[in-house]
C-alpha cells in the first residue's frame, strides 16, 4: 500500500507541474506583443507609410505595442533634421500621438541585443 501511495504521489506531483508549466506557457502567449500583431488590422508596412507622410520623412524603426491608446505602432520617423517618435493606431490607421524624440531612448536596447 505504501508504494502505490508513494507512486500515486509522485504522478500527481509530475500531473501539478505539467499544468502549472501549460498554464505558464499560456499567460506568456497572452502577453506576447508579437503574436498580438496578428489581430492588428493595419499591416506594419501601411502604418508607417502614414508615419512618414506625418513627418514627411523616413522612418528609422517600428514597434507595436499596447499603450494608452490601445495596440499602436510606435513608428520612429526622422524628418526636418529631427526624431520624431509617432504612434499609429493599429485598428484605423490614423495618428494618435506624435512627440519629438530629443534623446532617442531606444538606443538603449540596441546595446543589449
Amino acid at each position: 500500500m505504501y508504494r502505490y501511495t508513494k507512486i500515486s504521489l509522485s504522478i500527481l506531483a509530475v500531473a501539478t507541474a505539467a499544468a502549472a508549466t501549460a498554464a505558464y506557457a499560456a499567460k506568456g502567449e497572452e502577453q506576447n506583443d508579437a503574436m498580438a500583431i496578428t489581430q492588428a488590422r493595419i499591416p506594419l508596412a501601411q502604418a508607417v507609410t502614414v508615419a512618414e507622410q506625418h513627418i514627411q520623412g523616413r522612418a528609422s524603426r517600428a514597434e507595436y505595442e499596447h499603450s494608452r491608446q490601445g495596440w499602436v505602432y510606435d513608428v520612429e520617423v526622422v524628418g526636418q533634421g529631427k526624431v520624431f517618435d509617432v504612434k499609429v493606431d493599429a485598428d484605423k490607421g490614423t495618428v494618435v500621438a506624435t512627440s519629438e524624440d530629443k534623446a532617442d531612448h531606444d538606443d538603449d536596447q540596441d546595446g543589449q541585443d
